[in-house]
């Protein structure tokens, strides 16, 4: 009887501390993203369709492909790109979701430095 009890509360916590993530909720529409960088807020607005995200950050508009890896994690790949820095390639892994938006980590490819953000959806 013991036995029974402790399986039964260890399955009850497990469960209670599960993440969700319903990421193909967010893999297409409007969007406004919030990332922290030194103290600094930034904020920008996006549209995505299955493979294109179009952003306006700080009335600067701006064009990537969208690579989806698996239903969490996508890379982007500038269209038009300007300078070097614009030619890598961002990786973007959806932590956590809600119904109005998630939590993300994203930084380039193959680099360890990654931030964190959340994103809300507009429509």
């Amino acid at each position: 009887m013991r036995y029974v009890f402790m399986c039964s509360v260890i399955l009850f916590f497990n469960g209670c501390y599960q993440i969700e993530r319903n990421c193909n909720d967010f893999k297409t529409g409007t969007f406004e993203s919030s990332i922290t960088i030194d103290g600094v807020q930034y904020t920008s607005r996006f549209t995505r369709t299955s493979d294109l995200q179009v952003e306006d950050f700080n009335g600067v508009i701006d064009s990537t492909s969208v690579r989806w890896i698996n239903d969490c994690e996508m890379v982007f790949k500038t269209l038009n790109p300007k300078n070097r820095a614009e030619q890598k390639d961002i990786h973007l892994k959806i932590l956590t979701t809600t119904q109005q938006g998630y939590k993300f980590e994203y930084g380039y490819v193959g680099d360890t430095n990654k931030q964190k953000g959340v994103a809300k959806r507009l429509n």
